[in-house]
């Protein structure tokens, strides 16, 4: 993590310019959250002055929740600037789901963030400064969290498959509105950062004037403690290992690490943490599953599940409207009904026979029932099922994996690989398919 202490005066385009010094954003696509208010206009602002610089292609991405009766207001002022400002903007609307039990607060951050990872770009720009820094780690530590939850935010993160940066986690909120007064920048206001009825407002209006008028360092200290939260987190985490994959086994051991463990799996899962008593239940259960059970433990809206001694987490979903779609060459492929992309990358001697495709649809389409593929040379042509029982992916996931057919033959499916008919060799031309799903 950039720990680098931002003087209070500093220039947020130099502080910006510093950060995006130390990842290789040449050549890629860069996304700027933009809700319309001041400190997103700062940095959309900040980051098209450092485009030509480090080389990036920026672009804004404009989340309407629907909540406010002035959001249609936001939106076609930041169409209206992004015009002005030459920059690409995509608008997502979405749905803010109360009934997930995570508060109006968290259920809009939950909404926000699935909007971000449908983006199209590799890394995305968020606004965060000092000030939200101290009040996000003050609102953990009086919601009783551990070190994760007090860490509050990173400079470099990660969403799904986006790098997330926040150039201005160290910069005062009073340093981005001279910036923006400097430059004669024009935003809009949300009124709910003002509502008294949400922990954030309740904090801004009655509890941190209050806490500034004794302690006028407050923001620095919260964010230096942050900083040794995030230490003693990392320390932590190294000992419990790749939590994003996790057995049965893992959990067996000291109750310590295994309460350990079952938190940080659930936090990169994106999950909230449960109570103490919950968790004890949890464990309780996993602990005591068979490895060949197939357990189901609901929490936050997902389902843990357990086979073959993994556990494995899934958003509850509908099953997936997905109609066949027709693959034109184009080196990705969103699919957004199943919550992934295709991705493909041409390699020679590897993936699929490139030849074999030439003046033929290939069409990407789910699973039917029926389907056989023979994905080694020496081996029989056998059933999906069988395959994907020996490959160890569970049966609910393997609805909504996108294959690839080009006429009647099944060509690729993801975590078996190509049929043995199509598999390019030698020096032939190939195509390499990759799913890449933000369900883990």
């Amino acid at each position: 993590m950039a720990s680098s202490r931002t003087p209070r005066s500093a220039d947020p385009l130099e502080v910006a310019d510093r950060l995006l010094a130390t990842v290789e954003l040449r050549g890629k696509r860069l996304v700027a959250g933009l809700s319309g208010g001041r400190d997103s206009v700062v940095l959309l602002d900040v980051l098209r002055r450092l485009e030509s610089k480090h080389g990036y292609e920026v672009r804004a991405i404009h989340v309407h929740h629907g909540l406010s009766p002035n959001a249609d207001r936001w939106a076609r002022f930041c169409a209206g600037l992004c015009r002005r400002w030459k920059v690409p903007l995509a608008t997502r609307r979405v749905k803010v789901d109360r009934a997930r039990g995570a508060g109006f607060e968290g259920a809009a951050r939950e909404a926000r963030l699935a909007a971000f990872r449908s983006a199209r770009a590799d890394a995305l720009a968020l606004a965060h400064h000092l000030d939200d820094q101290a009040e996000t780690v003050l609102l953990g530590l009086l919601r009783g969290a551990g070190v994760r939850g007090a860490s509050g935010m990173r400079f470099h993160a990660r969403l799904g498959a986006l790098r997330v940066l926040r150039p201005f986690l160290e910069v005062p909120r009073a340093v981005l509105a001279a910036y923006a007064a400097t430059r004669k920048l024009q935003w809009v206001e949300d009124e709910s950062n003002q509502d008294e009825t949400r922990a954030r407002g309740y904090l801004r209006r009655r509890v941190l004037p209050e806490i500034e008028a004794r302690f006028p360092r407050w923001r620095d200290a919260l964010a230096r403690a942050a900083r040794h939260f995030a230490e003693a987190d990392a320390l932590l985490r190294s000992r419990v290992g790749d939590v994003p994959r996790l057995t049965t086994r893992a959990l067996r051991g000291s109750d310590s690490v295994a309460r350990l463990r079952l938190r940080e799996f659930l936090a990169a899962h994106g999950l909230r943490a449960p109570s103490a008593r919950r968790l004890e239940e949890m464990l309780r259960q996993l602990r005591g599953a068979a490895a060949h059970a197939r357990t189901e433990i609901v929490h936050d809206g997902a389902a843990l599940r357990v086979y073959r001694g993994g556990l494995f987490l899934e958003r509850k979903m509908p099953a997936p409207q997905f109609e066949p779609l027709v693959w034109a060459g184009e080196p990705r492929l969103a699919i957004p009904s199943l919550e992934g992309e295709l991705r493909f990358r041409r390699a020679l001697g590897a993936g699929i026979d490139a030849a074999r495709l030439a003046g033929r649809p290939v069409v990407v389409r789910l699973r039917r029932g029926g389907e056989r593929l023979q994905p080694h040379p020496r081996r029989p042509r056998r059933a999906l099922k069988d395959l994907f029982q020996e490959a160890g992916v569970p049966p609910w996931r393997r609805a909504r994996l996108p294959m690839l057919f080009c006429g009647d033959d099944l060509v690729w499916v993801p975590g078996l690989g190509v049929d043995a008919a199509y598999l390019a060799r030698g020096a032939c031309r190939g195509i390499v398919p990759q799913w890449r799903s933000r369900l883990r």
